[in-house]
């Protein structure tokens, strides 16, 4: 059983067969992110509220949290696949890669490199 421990705000500290480890949570419940080991997790609505719930016209993708722009990957009018990297943030000294839920076209990029952004801050328009 592993014993978890809130050290602040989005800051958990998680015992499991005897290893510590550091998570870092942002987000609320049913759209959740976490920051374990280098990795990136998120937690989506259920997949049977997906398509219902998707809004229409462009899609966005947003900062989970605040951090810093590392690379901005997606250009306007470029292709990508579901999976793609299109952006790289920084946050917690932690290099975040925010990849495409879905295929698509860049539809516009609303960042740049080395711009402080806030969570939710739309990053760059999908279509």
């Amino acid at each position: 059983m592993a014993k978890v421990r809130r050290l602040g705000p989005g800051v958990y500290r998680v015992e499991h067969d005897g290893r510590i480890e550091i998570v870092y949570v942002a987000g609320g419940r049913g759209d959740a992110w976490a920051f374990w080991n280098g990795e990136l997790f998120h937690e989506a609505a259920p997949a049977e509220h997906a398509e219902r719930d998707r809004p229409h016209g462009p899609r966005m993708l947003s900062s989970p949290m605040p951090a810093t722009i590392i690379k901005v990957v997606g250009a306007p009018g470029m292709a990508f696949k579901r999976g793609d990297t299109l952006v790289v943030v920084e946050a917690m000294k932690m290099e975040l890669p925010i990849a495409a839920e879905h295929d698509g076209i860049v539809k516009a990029v609303h960042c740049r490199e080395g711009d402080l952004v806030q969570a939710g801050q739309t990053l760059i328009e999908l279509e």
